[in-house]
């Protein structure tokens, strides 16, 4: 794509201010399939004041117009989605099926849930004597990460549009090929000039000076908690808003009186999907003490079936991990787990047989964890599940809260009221009972290191809010 060498700022395609080539590649062959330039302060600076540009007028639209914006963004999209899903499932290896299912999918699914929202959402309220307004916070900097990358710059953007903000996108360095595509998408769709602009580039170079940059009124930042840590610090001298979300290690508490063949067959898959490269994936497993080798045997046969292999082949339940330093990190913590004692079920070190090529990552589980271990202590973003035992629900909710991360968690149970219960004490933004999938129009987020702020539906379009209370609005 030759859009990829160029940033779009003010609904052009321009070229970098320093052009630095910088080699996408696919994590299934270790191939180079195509450049993006990277960025500077320079290129931030003229995005930004793009967006300032365009912000008065369309802050100022209304809902129709913005509404019919909208739905010509989801018309253009849903016309390229199929290139969209092979694109992400090339540079960052997730199988087609899921990149066709999920990846892609969830981009045109954020769009028209947003505009659902758009159309009855109350921007006004009297309260006696004052209208309480909402409007558009202003001029929003957005940073993507590259394990979701549609998901999360549609999560973003959509709700940004709708609630008449202007923005400047950093997506992912590591896969960004997306979001020139994306780009592409929002300017046939004619998103006025200025409204969404992108710039690719890095965190220190580009990351940073949005961060920092006094004209820019929001941060929305999903990736690490490290990297959420720097955005937050260098936000700080001009007080703008931070959303963030973070990293995560989410606890799966397989209560006594669940279906255990099912609670735990599930629970390996949900762990493994997408490569295990989901912030919110269930990584550890806590089972009763009692059932803890009956659990390992079922945990095994279920991780014997994922089908570890090319993107594009038929039968593949995986693909690669994103990168060779990711690939590390997994190979390092894997490492780490058996030199502290842990027991390896399956998978281990190395690539799976005949996979040479790529950076592919074996299935792996371990039992006999214990929460103070490393691997049940740190992000591990591949396909790794951790088993922990428990005595008692009581132990089994401290253990799930024993951790710096607080973004989802799960229950099982036979008995719903029941689960609700467990759920009701685990310190996440999120919990998934008995297997429940995601609801695009409930809030995304979590606590404590997870982040702050709420991504999805009502609660993610607010977010780019402002409140205003005019007062004497009714006095005569």
């Amino acid at each position: 794509m030759e859009n990829c060498l160029k940033f779009y700022i003010d609904g052009a395609w321009v070229e970098p201010s320093d052009p630095k080539p910088f080699d996408v590649i696919n994590p299934a062959n270790e191939q180079v399939i195509g450049q993006i330039m990277m960025g500077n302060k320079d290129d931030v600076n003229k995005a930004v004041a793009a967006a300032k540009r365009a912000f008065p007028s369309f802050s100022q639209t209304s809902v129709q117009e913005r509404l019919e914006l909208l739905d010509a963004i989801i018309a253009a999209y849903g016309a390229r989605m199929d290139e969209v899903a092979s694109t992400i499932s090339a540079e960052m290896g997730a199988p087609m099926w899921l990149s066709k299912a999920a990846q892609a999918a969830m981009g045109i699914a954020h769009l028209t849930t947003v505009r659902g929202i758009l159309e009855s959402y109350a921007f006004e309220k009297q309260q006696g004597n004052t209208m309480i307004r909402k409007e558009p916070v202003g001029v929003c900097g957005l940073i993507t990460p590259w394990n979701w990358p549609i998901n999360q710059i549609a999560c973003k953007v959509a709700p940004a549009i709708a609630a008449g903000c202007t923005m400047v996108l950093k997506p992912s360095e590591i896969a960004p090929l997306n979001a020139a595509l994306w780009a592409e998408i929002l300017d046939d769709a004619g998103v006025p000039a200025g409204v969404f602009n992108l710039v690719n580039g890095d965190g220190m170079n580009v990351g940073e000076a949005m961060s920092q940059h006094p004209d820019i009124d929001m941060m929305s930042f999903t990736g690490s908690t490290r990297a959420g840590v720097a955005v937050a610090k260098a936000s700080a001298d001009t007080v703008k808003r931070v959303a963030q979300e973070l990293g995560g290690k989410s606890a799966n508490i397989i209560l006594d009186d669940a279906d255990f063949n099912k609670a735990v067959a599930q629970g390996v898959q949900s762990c493994f999907m997408n490569s295990g490269q989901s912030c919110n994936a269930p990584t550890r497993m806590l089972v009763p003490a009692a059932r803890h080798d009956e659990v390992v045997e079922i945990a095994k046969a279920a991780a014997e079936q994922v089908k570890v292999g090319d993107p594009n082949g038929d039968d593949t339940t995986i693909g690669p991990v994103v990168s060779e330093m990711q690939f590390d990190k997994i190979q390092a913590l894997i490492e780490t787990a058996i030199n502290e004692g842990t027991e390896l079920v399956t998978g281990g070190l190395g690539k799976p047989d005949g996979l040479n090529a790529g950076y592919y990552v074996k299935p792996t589980i371990f039992a006999n964890v214990t929460n103070d271990m490393t691997i049940a202590r740190e992000e591990v973003f591949g396909p790794v599940l951790s088993i922990l035992k428990y005595e008692t629900e009581e132990e089994a909710i401290a253990i799930a809260n024993d951790t710096v991360y607080g973004l989802s968690g799960y229950v099982q149970s036979g008995d719903i009221k029941h689960a609700a219960d467990v759920a009701s004490k685990m310190r996440t933004g999120n919990v998934h009972l008995n297997g429940a999938g995601a609801d695009l129009g409930a809030p995304f987020g979590g606590y404590k290191q997870s982040g702050n702020g709420r991504e999805w539906g009502e609660h993610g379009f607010e977010d780019f809010l402002e409140t205003k209370a005019v007062l004497g609005y009714a006095a005569e």
